[in-house]
This record gives C-alpha cells, sequence and structure tokens, in this order.
C-alpha cells in the first residue's frame, strides 16, 4: 500500500498565522496613528513659528502690528496656513491694545508727536491654536 502525504495546511496553522497578522497590523496601525500626530504637532510648531516670523517682519517695517492676519498676505506669506490638528486656518489672536497702559497687561502709548509713525490701533501680536487637548508632551497646543 501507498501511503499518502497530506497536502496543505491545518487549521490550527492558519489560525496561529491569523492571529500573528493581526497582531502585526493592529501594532502597525498604532505606529501610523502616532507617526501621524507627531507629524501634525511638528507642522502646527512650524506654521506658529512662520506666522510670528511675519508678524515681526511686519512690525519691523511699518512700525505697528498688523490689524488681522490677511495684513499679511501676501507681502509676507502668501496664504494663511491652517492649523494642521482643526485643519482650519482659525487661529487664536493676542491683540495688543496700545491705548491701554503697562500695569493693565498692555504696552505703554506712544504719543503721536513724539512717534508719528505709530499706531493706536489695536494689532496682532501672536498667534495661538485653538486646538483643544495637548501635545504627545503634554503641552497644552493654546501653550505652543
Amino acid at each position: 500500500m501507498k501511503q499518502r502525504s497530506q497536502k496543505g495546511f491545518s487549521l490550527i496553522e492558519l489560525i496561529v498565522v491569523v492571529t500573528i497578522i493581526g497582531i502585526l497590523a493592529a501594532v502597525a496601525i498604532v505606529n501610523v496613528k502616532f507617526a501621524q500626530r507627531k507629524a501634525a504637532e511638528a507642522a502646527l510648531k512650524d506654521n506658529l513659528f512662520q506666522l510670528r516670523k511675519c508678524i515681526d517682519n511686519y512690525y519691523a517695517d511699518k512700525q505697528h502690528y498688523p490689524a488681522s492676519l490677511q495684513d499679511l498676505v501676501p507681502n509676507y506669506v502668501r496664504k494663511i496656513p491652517p492649523d494642521p490638528i482643526t485643519k482650519q486656518a482659525d487661529w487664536e489672536l493676542v491683540m495688543d491694545n496700545p491705548l491701554e497702559n503697562s500695569e493693565a497687561g498692555g504696552t505703554e502709548a506712544v504719543p503721536a508727536e513724539t512717534d508719528p509713525n505709530a499706531s493706536l490701533e489695536p494689532g496682532v501680536i501672536d498667534v495661538k491654536s485653538k486646538a483643544p487637548g495637548e501635545t504627545l508632551d503634554h503641552v497644552p497646543y493654546a501653550d505652543l
């Protein structure tokens, strides 16, 4: 009599292989999501840096802060970048009011006769993210 050799895989072998593939896929998905979040946070930090640099350049050129971020377009930035966390260009604006005195938290107003280029209009001195939550380093997005 001839003995038959078994070809193929047993059910147990298939279950083990499928389980291992499932575990590897779960680990890969977690790592991809982590990398995406880390990239979005890096883009947020870069966008904030660039916007702040544009605000500083605007101030250096005109001796007053822009009334809105749109004043930076097109001379300082092509377009206002979106917040990569919220996916919208809705930044929180920190305004400077030159009419407030320094004790009230603003800057002291310079009389117009002293500085003819001085503006008494409030301007954007900083931008912050409106995204809720915090970074992977446990820093609130609004504090970046």
